[in-house]
């Protein structure tokens, strides 16, 4: 497998700062390849919530996460400050494929990057439901 060219942060339109925790390095000396996910899960839903009006304790919709890849291109460590950087591929009905990169900070090449999907569903009965209006016209600012 051929190793993907670092994404750029010019290609992405939001980014959230996320500073690395002692707890995230692992034996190796670096942050460890799970932690990655918790950065992109924290960039998507602070977009949602923040500019999407996505409400996570009591709204009607929530996303459900049925897919993400990460792919590591160069280490992070404790006490790297990082920014994630978040776009929009796809936006179908009740579904969002986000790409997200990690950047430390003052640097332009991403030291990993990858994909998140979203399915919408009714907190209830887990059924897929359309977008919400703010929602999807929040998330059309980023494709």
């Amino acid at each position: 497998m051929s190793r993907p060219e670092p994404e750029q942060r010019t290609a992405y339109p939001y980014f959230r700062r996320i500073p690395t925790r002692w707890m995230d390095n692992d034996v190796y000396g670096h942050v460890n390849n799970v932690v990655y996910y918790s950065y992109f899960d924290t960039v998507v839903n602070a977009f949602l919530v923040h500019e999407g009006g996505l409400d996570i304790e009591s709204g009607t919709v929530i996303g459900l996460c049925v897919e993400s890849q990460c792919r590591y291109l160069s280490p992070v460590t404790f006490p790297d400050q990082l920014d994630a950087g978040l776009r929009v591929a796809k936006i179908g009905r009740s579904s969002v494929r986000y790409e997200v990169a990690i950047f430390r900070i003052g640097e332009r090449a991403a030291a990993a990057q990858g994909h998140f999907v979203h399915v919408f569903v009714d907190r209830v009965t887990r059924r897929p439901v359309d977008l919400p209006a703010r929602m999807r016209n929040a998330l059309t600012r980023l494709c």
